[in-house]
């Protein structure tokens, strides 16, 4: 029997148990095979014990979202069993040791003796994930060959043995499962393309960031946005890219916000409670006029919140978060597709508005992984703004690092810029880069600052919609939830109910017009947002 045109998986057990390796050597498998892929991690922030689990679904058609029901249960323990069986199709299976089964006549179970299989074969009772693999391999009707080659390179700075004894649990559990079950398992699976790249959020983000000519980041470890600085740390040699683990958030964007002044494309990432500590900075990229990337991912708070959970929950924070006023722009991509897109957009941004850009992602996009056609690093075109100097238009006289001009948008020099002085200050200053305490500058230069933000406006990425343009139903999300708006879409379609999903991957500032446009004049609209409070709601009111 051919593969499913929907196929989901979910693998489960207890942290430490190599879950998150398991359903990432499947996923990439299935990938490799030429389906679209979709995967989603849910782990417990502890190092041992809990209970995680990576659901993947893999189908012949494009796929972004969670599925509804589960085609395959690999249980690594028996709390697996207990939480996800009642999410079984009909006619799904469990993969589980029968040491774990609580209810050992189920007709869906496989049973497969995980660990003694890892055992033998391995060498020890960790490799039970790998068993787990192959057999689930077999049961997907997935190419052994290739599911060994995903082995050796998920284990690839691992010692010989390591990676050997994983290759041998693997077929251990692949050749169980053919001598034990072969009526269950499914022919080879049918390609419906090249094999397919797949990729988390926060590669994307990486990428994109290196497309754009970033050659600085200065970060404090904090999840989700971590595996953004090791991500760049461990490709720094093929790429150029300076990375710094600071003592904390506050030094992280002030190290960032020097970098830049002096003339590097720089950034720093966090989660919401590092960009709190991190505002006094952005309030100094908005006064000095230095350009600065922020990537903020959300994961539920107040305090220390669910650290490995996703939400949305910072929006109106990441907008209006200063001491007083200034102009920033609030990217919001749903897809790695659109991170890559929004961290070169980002940065071009915050060149040629001298302004902080924030990039606003969550733990979902962040974690989460994907199918993507390869990105076009050719196409990107950076942007620099208004350099004076080599390399840029050169001022006539004397050097204002703030003169007062119609856009708001004042020509920059790097500080060595031959022949000329750079002065600038953190306090109110003139247009010179002297402190000053008169009322008619500061009202002069606030009014500059805040004139970029029709330049920003006018340059927004304009809201994205899907579905018939006369459906009576729109579906507004902003971030993340673009994947599950657009698969409620498709249910809905089935289901002959006509609807339509407006996407913003900009939310600041706010696409008014475009916007407008965009909705028409539907029968019923509302906003689908991951928090309590209907925060972009308020944003569109």
């Amino acid at each position: 029997m051919e593969i499913m045109r929907d196929t989901a998986i979910c693998v489960g057990g207890e942290a430490g148990q190599g879950v998150l390796s398991a359903g990432s050597t499947i996923a990439r498998a299935l990938a490799r095979s030429g389906l679209h892929v979709f995967s989603c991690q849910d782990v417990e922030s502890r190092i041992r014990g809990g209970h995680s689990f990576v659901t993947v679904r893999a189908s012949h058609l494009p796929v972004r979202s969670l599925p509804g029901k589960l085609d395959l249960l690999v249980a690594l323990d028996g709390e697996t069993y207990r939480l996800h069986r009642d999410e079984l199709s009909e006619g799904g299976w469990v993969l589980i040791d029968p040491s774990h089964a609580a209810s050992p006549e189920d007709p869906a179970l496989v049973s497969v003796p995980l660990k003694d299989l890892a055992v033998e074969s391995g060498g020890e009772k960790l490799m039970m994930n790998s068993v787990a693999a192959g057999a689930a391999a077999v049961l997907l009707g997935l190419d052994i060959g290739q599911m060994e080659t995903v082995i050796r390179e998920s284990f690839a700075g691992k010692t010989g043995e390591v990676v050997s004894g994983n290759v041998r649990a693997m077929l251990a559990g692949a050749k169980y499962v053919e001598k034990n079950f072969a009526g269950r398992c499914r022919a080879p699976s049918a390609h419906s393309g090249e094999p397919r790249a797949l990729l988390r959020g926060n590669d994307a983000i990486c990428l994109g960031a290196i497309a754009a000519g970033c050659r600085f980041i200065s970060s404090y470890p904090m999840s989700p946005a971590t595996s953004i600085m090791e991500y760049l740390a461990s490709t720094s040699e093929q790429t150029g890219v300076i990375v710094e683990q600071t003592e904390d958030e506050i030094s992280a964007i002030n190290m960032a916000i020097g970098a830049s002044f002096a003339g590097l494309r720089s950034m720093t990432s966090t989660s919401g409670g590092g960009f709190s500590l991190m505002v006094e900075g952005l309030g100094l990229a908005g006064m000095t006029e230095t350009p600065v990337v922020v990537v903020e991912e959300q994961r539920p708070g107040p305090a220390t919140g669910l650290p490995t959970r996703t939400e949305q929950g910072d929006l109106e924070f990441v907008i209006h978060a200063s001491q007083g006023e200034f102009p920033r722009a609030v990217l919001t991509p749903g897809s790695p597709e659109e991170a890559f897109e929004a961290m070169v957009k980002a940065f071009d941004l915050a060149d040629r508005f001298q302004t902080p850009v924030v990039v606003l992602a969550d733990e979902h996009l962040a974690t989460s992984a994907c199918t993507v056609e390869p990105f076009d690093f050719s196409s990107v075109r950076i942007d620099r703004g208004e350099l004076v100097g080599p390399g840029g238009q050169q001022a006539a006289g004397d050097y204002a690092r703030y003169k007062v001009t119609p856009s708001g948008v004042s020509p920059r020099a790097l500080p060595g810029t031959p022949g000329l002085l750079v002065k600038a200050d953190s306090d109110e200053h003139g247009a010179e880069g002297h402190i000053t305490e008169s009322a008619s500058v500061r009202t002069e230069q606030v009014s500059k600052r805040m004139r970029k933000l029709a330049g920003l406006a006018s340059d927004s990425l304009a809201p994205r919609s899907r579905g018939p343009a006369d459906a009576g139903l729109v579906m507004v999300g902003w971030g993340s939830t673009l994947g599950a708006i657009e698969g409620a879409v498709d249910i809905l379609k089935e289901k002959k109910i006509s609807a339509r999903c407006i996407h913003l991957p900009q939310v600041w500032p706010f696409p008014v017009e475009a916007f407008l446009e965009a909705l028409g004049s539907p029968r019923d609209w509302f906003t689908v947002e991951n928090n309590a409070t209907a925060q972009l709601a308020r944003v569109i009111r």
